[in-house]
This record gives structure tokens, C-alpha cells and sequence, in this order.
């Protein structure tokens, strides 16, 4: 059993602590929203994320996961304190380590004997170092600061705690390593590996594999958009190079772009360090400027089908959340695309499972929010699909052709067959593939 401290109650802070103290560790959780900790005192779980509830809850009737605003009283009894605090990203795309680094201010006058310091949060290479001076200001008790990126997915981010593929841990702190790799040796029982190496290699790995995946993402959606224009079928060249082993075929589903809280801050993160360094990263800085087009590409094929003119006309919207499975809405596609439809004089009326009341919060009562999935169709001229959630893939097409005024649909998830759609009779469009009307 340790004692832990996890500074920062976000979806990375949150699953964290309450993970650790799932496997029987004691943990405090230390925000600095009052109202915030109260609830969760009270086992109200602050973000949406599946099966999170059911450890949370647990894990304070057992008394091991606990909440306090008081950085003070979290940390001093804590063997191991995680960062995991906001990064946000600057205008020039660099990540703002001001909170990271006030901790750490904070924690060279409050610690009183060794401890490990762990940055959770994704930072740029070099932060370890930067913490580390900035408790040695304060202090001159040893101490050793880790770099412990984390690679959760949202909606799957318990089980990813939970049975990590991999475990990566930055630091050549040999007290640090043996503190560590106790702490996460119940997460790897079934051999999956916990990586050591230097802090700079640490950080840079998460920043590599966002990347890379978000590269993978845009390279599929420029080869959907080139199907359009040559007559090819994406799913079908999909299907082709997905069975190529060097490829995989995860992460080859095209869309409306990526979003989220992870990808794009962590692209232009990557691409800022670079810059500083004296290097351009040219492939990332295409898969930004591709991304950021490719959330509206959606966009003219709606205009041009009602002739130019969305005056008037009600569009329906499934979908609000970045990906299914989440209410996170930061940088998702549908914001930008109800936008431009407000813009062209569109009515919007939305239905997500979780996200609605993260997106009144943006634009209150400028769209319209309906209470499912087949209301938010009454009278519509026509669907625009956003976010793949489950509820969506198998729908009663009965149902939506009672509702809408006109049976037309964009998507932009590409969940229906085409087959299928041109036999219920739709006006279907969707991303690489063929046009049904």
C-alpha cells in the first residue's frame, strides 16, 4: 500500500486516483475548486467517463480515495505526488506550464522528507527539469521528479488504467525506480512492459504518439476526400490496407476530423518544441491545417444540396461530444460545423447522450436541444451525424422517416451501409464514399 497525492481532479487526475486506490493504495485527490471537492466529498463524479462511477464510489466507502482543496494537508503524508494539471496551449501552439510549476513552487516548502514528484500531465521535453528547480528553490531535502505520461482514452480510460499496454516512467532515480515500479506492478501481472528511461525520452513519447496518431487519422481522410473526387470506396481501400500488418487497422476510419483534449494541444505542443529547438516539423504542421478543414468539410456538400440557401431550414444534429463515450467537447467537429450552419442561417436542433450541458454552456440558447435521438428530428429538413455513438449505428429507420420533413443525411461518421441507406430511400451522403440520392 502507498500514500498517494494527485493534484488535479481532471479526466487524467480524476482516473488516476481513483484507479490507485482501487488497487488498495490510499489516496488524496487535491483541487482547488471548493464546490467541486464537495461533491466529490459527497460521491458525485464530476466528468462522464464509463464504469468510473461504480470505483469511485467504492473506493470512498472504503475510506482509501479522499478530496481536499488544501495542497498542505494532501500531500503530507503522500509517498508519491502526481501532477496532473492543465496544460492548455498558447496562441503560438506552446503548452502553459504555470500551474504545473506553481505546485512545484508550493511543494519545495511543504515537503519534509523524500518524495517522488510525478508530472502526469503531458508537457513538453524539458518540464522535469523545470520542476525540479523549481522546488529546489525551497527546499534542499532530495526528492526525485518522474515523468509518467498517461494514454488513456477517453470513454475507455478506466480499462486503459486499469491493463495498460505499456507503462513509461522518465527518470534515472534509482530510489525513484524501485518506489515506481512497485506502484504499478499490479497493472502489468499479465507481462505487459513498464518502460524506464531518461525524463526528456519520457516526455517526448507522448507527444510522438499522439502525433503519430493524429498523422494516421488526416493521411485516411485526405485518401476518403481523394475517393470522392476518382469514384473509389475509402471503406473498401480501408479494408485493403488495414490487413497489411505494418499498418494496422486502427485509426483508419475517416471523418470529420479529430478533437478532444488530447490531439490537437499535443500536435501543435510538438510542433512549438520543435520551433524552439531550430527544427520544423513539416508533416504535422499539414496534419493541423488538414485537420482544421476537414472538421467542415462536411459543410458545402449540405449548402450546395439546398442550392446555396440554408435560410429557413432545420438541421438536425446527432452527435456533440469529440468521440462517443465522453461529454468532452473541447475542439470537437460539431462545434464547428453548427457554427457554420448558424452562420448560413440554418435552425439547429442537437441530441447527444452526455454532452448537451457542456455545449449550453458555449451556446446556450442559440440552437435548440432535444431529449432523444428521434425527437431532435421532428420536422427537419435534414440530419447531420457528428459523433459515432452506439445508439446511433442501429437506428429505427422507420421511426426517423415518421419524424423528418426530408429524409436526407450528412455524415460524417460513415456509420450506415450504402446499400442499406439507398434501399430505405435516403439521400445519403457521407466521407470517401458514393453519393446516394
Amino acid at each position: 500500500m502507498n500514500k498517494i497525492a494527485v493534484v488535479g481532479t481532471g479526466y487524467v487526475g480524476l482516473v488516476t486516483g481513483t484507479c490507485f486506490a482501487e488497487t488498495g493504495n490510499h489516496v488524496t485527490c487535491i483541487d482547488i475548486d471548493e464546490n467541486k471537492v464537495n461533491k466529490m466529498k459527497n460521491g458525485e463524479v464530476p466528468i462522464y467517463e464509463p464504469h468510473l462511477d461504480t470505483f469511485f464510489e467504492r473506493n470512498i466507502a472504503a475510506g482509501r480515495l479522499k478530496f481536499t482543496t488544501s495542497l498542505e494537508e494532501g500531500v503530507r503524508d503522500a509517498e508519491i505526488i502526481f501532477l496532473a494539471l492543465p496544460t492548455p496551449p498558447g496562441e503560438d501552439g506552446s503548452a502553459d506550464l504555470s500551474y504545473i510549476l506553481g505546485v512545484a513552487d508550493e511543494l519545495g516548502k511543504l515537503i519534509t522528507e523524500f518524495k517522488v514528484i510525478v508530472d502526469k500531465s503531458t508537457v513538453p521535453v524539458g518540464t522535469a527539469e523545470k520542476v525540479e528547480e523549481a522546488i529546489k528553490k525551497n527546499t534542499e531535502l532530495e526528492f526525485a521528479v518522474v515523468s509518467n505520461p498517461e494514454f488513456l482514452r477517453e470513454g475507455f480510460a478506466v480499462s486503459d488504467f486499469m491493463k495498460p499496454e505499456r507503462v513509461v516512467l522518465g527518470t534515472t532515480n534509482d530510489r525513484a525506480k524501485v518506489i515506481m515500479r512497485k506502484l504499478y506492478n499490479p497493472f502489468v501481472r499479465q507481462g505487459n512492459p513498464i518502460y524506464f528511461m531518461d525524463e526528456k525520452s519520457a516526455e517526448l513519447t507522448k507527444y510522438a504518439a499522439n502525433s503519430f496518431l493524429a498523422t494516421k487519422i488526416t493521411f485516411m481522410n485526405e485518401v476518403a476526400n481523394f475517393c470522392e473526387l476518382v469514384g473509389a470506396d475509402i471503406d473498401q481501400v480501408r479494408a485493403g490496407i488495414g490487413s497489411d500488418s505494418r499498418i494496422g487497422k486502427r485509426f483508419l476510419f475517416p471523418g470529420i476530423g479529430y478533437g478532444g483534449s488530447c490531439f490537437p494541444k499535443d500536435v501543435q505542443a510538438l510542433v512549438k518544441s520543435g520551433k524552439d529547438a531550430g527544427y520544423s516539423f513539416e508533416i504535422l504542421n499539414s496534419v493541423i491545417n488538414i485537420n482544421k478543414n476537414q472538421k467542415t468539410i462536411i459543410y458545402p456538400k449540405i449548402k450546395n444540396y439546398f442550392k446555396g440557401s440554408l435560410e429557413g431550414k432545420k438541421i438536425a444534429v446527432w452527435g456533440l461530444s469529440f468521440k462517443p463515450d465522453t461529454d468532452d467537447i473541447r475542439e470537437a467537429p460539431a462545434l464547428y460545423l453548427i457554427e457554420k450552419l448558424l452562420e448560413g442561417g440554418a435552425e439547429v436542433c442537437v441530441y447527444d447522450p452526455e454532452a448537451m450541458e457542456n455545449v449550453k454552456g458555449v451556446l446556450g440558447d442559440t440552437i435548440e436541444y432535444a431529449e432523444s435521438e428521434y425527437k431532435v428530428l421532428e420536422g427537419c429538413d435534414a440530419l447531420l451525424i457528428c459523433t459515432e455513438w452506439g445508439i446511433f449505428r442501429n437506428p429505427d429507420f422507420d421511426l426517423m422517416k415518421k419524424a423528418m420533413k426530408d429524409l436526407v443525411i450528412f455524415d460524417g461518421r460513415n456509420l450506415f451501409d450504402l446499400n442499406e441507406m439507398n434501399n430505405e430511400g435516403f439521400y445519403y451522403s457521407s466521407i470517401g464514399r458514393k453519393l446516394i440520392d
